[in-house]
């Protein structure tokens, strides 16, 4: 088989670049390890800024998000038993949409299906060959059959454990890791919104995020030990943790639900700074981890997948190299801005173990600061919405 992309990962990354190509008139093939079903049942967390919801109804994909996504103007920062709001839209004239991950990935296979796009899911074995030559190829095993898929471009966007990365030699990769000592500790319930807006929480007993799903489900995440056990968690103990972190002076508090789901998750940043190699090129999780606390991941994978797309586009169109020759240049521009937004973000809202009192109060001086400047809290909505970013 041959096509001229061949995308290595189903993710939002994978196929919404197999969209945007074939709206530009470039085929390409879409391999992906898992089912459809597992794709599309595996739920994650979801904030859109506002470049990527435009680019997602840019290319037609955008009429779910719009009906059943929740448009957030703003949302509250936590913290001395007090609220205090972030006006994004007053603030930048833009706003978010948060409208998990998993609902994106069903809208965009539902989009390749009906274009008849080449969608594989189920392979295995996958390895690349020739990356460094004008002749690349995958090969693969599936439905018992092996397969070669020979491609102009591989595109890796299999997340961080994928073949991708791994298929660029050590010696040529150059890679930042920050691994966080502490995880997200997810739950998932029925009943109503606790807030119309996220809320972000610092406490002296940890971090607590309080967000939602739809209007009879909600999703809380609090910082707790990466090791820990989610069978060491009743669901009293869990609403005790919420309301101590969450709950304000002024009487507003976190609705208990029935708990539906629970999960850990270990925090970390990760960037590797070598996102091509010849005619390899590596989008999302592949090639960038950021803590959920800036609500960066996804949209940092849209943004390499519109310079990815333009960089192609030029390449079939004009027979132009240069924008494909500085991809990585170009996106880790925007990498990097939104990896110290996570970083900033996740430090300033997180209890460090070991952290002086002073240090503590540090974190309280400085959530002050960007709650009452109006230009602190314009710099972080910037940030939040992406207005900022390169």
């Amino acid at each position: 088989m041959r096509t001229q992309v061949g995308i290595i990962g189903a993710g939002p990354a994978g196929l919404l670049l197999s969209h945007l190509l074939h709206l530009r008139g470039i085929d390409s093939v879409v391999l992906e390890t898992r089912t459809r079903e597992q794709i599309e049942s595996t739920i994650r967390a979801g904030v859109l800024e506002q470049g990527t919801m435009d680019l997602l109804t840019e290319a037609g994909v955008g009429a779910r998000m719009k009906a059943e996504g929740a448009l957030h103007h703003g949302f509250e920062l936590a913290f001395e038993g007090k609220r205090r709001r972030i006006d994004l839209t007053g603030l930048t004239g833009h706003s978010i949409t948060v409208y998990a991950q998993h609902e994106v990935i069903k809208d965009l296979v539902a989009a390749r299906v009906a274009a008849d796009g080449a969608l594989r899911f189920g392979v295995t074995d996958t390895s690349l060959h020739g990356i460094d030559t004008d002749k690349p190829s995958i090969r693969y095993r599936h439905e018992g059959e092996e397969c070669e898929l020979q491609c102009d471009f591989v595109i890796g966007c299999d997340g961080s454990q994928g073949v991708s990365r791994a298929s660029i030699p050590q010696a040529l990769r150059k890679d930042y890791e920050r691994v966080y000592p502490f995880g997200w500790f997810g739950i998932l319930c029925e009943g109503p919104p606790s807030s119309d807006e996220l809320v972000y929480a610092r406490h002296e007993r940890g971090f607590a995020l309080v967000s939602t799903r739809s209007a009879n489900v909600q999703r809380m995440y609090f910082q707790c030990d990466p090791k820990d056990s989610v069978d060491n968690w009743s669901d009293d103990r869990i609403w005790a943790e919420l309301h101590a972190r969450v709950d304000s002076h002024d009487g507003q508090h976190v609705v208990d639900g029935k708990i539906f789901q629970k999960n850990i998750v270990g925090m970390r940043s990760f960037v590797s700074a070598t996102m091509q190699h010849g005619r390899l090129f590596l989008a999302g999780d592949a090639a960038h981890i950021v803590p959920p606390t800036g609500a960066k991941g996804m949209n940092l994978a849209v943004a390499d997948v519109r310079v990815l797309t333009n960089a192609l586009n030029a390449f079939y169109v004009e027979n132009r190299t240069d924008l494909l020759d500085s991809y990585s240049q170009t996106a880790l521009k925007r990498i990097w801005r939104a990896e110290h937004f996570s970083y900033w973000m996740t430090s300033m809202m997180h209890r460090i173990d070991g952290a002086s009192p002073f240090e503590q109060q540090l974190q309280v001086a400085e959530l002050e600061y960007v709650t009452t400047s109006r230009a602190a809290a314009t710099a972080m909505a910037e940030n939040y919405v992406g207005v900022a970013a390169v």
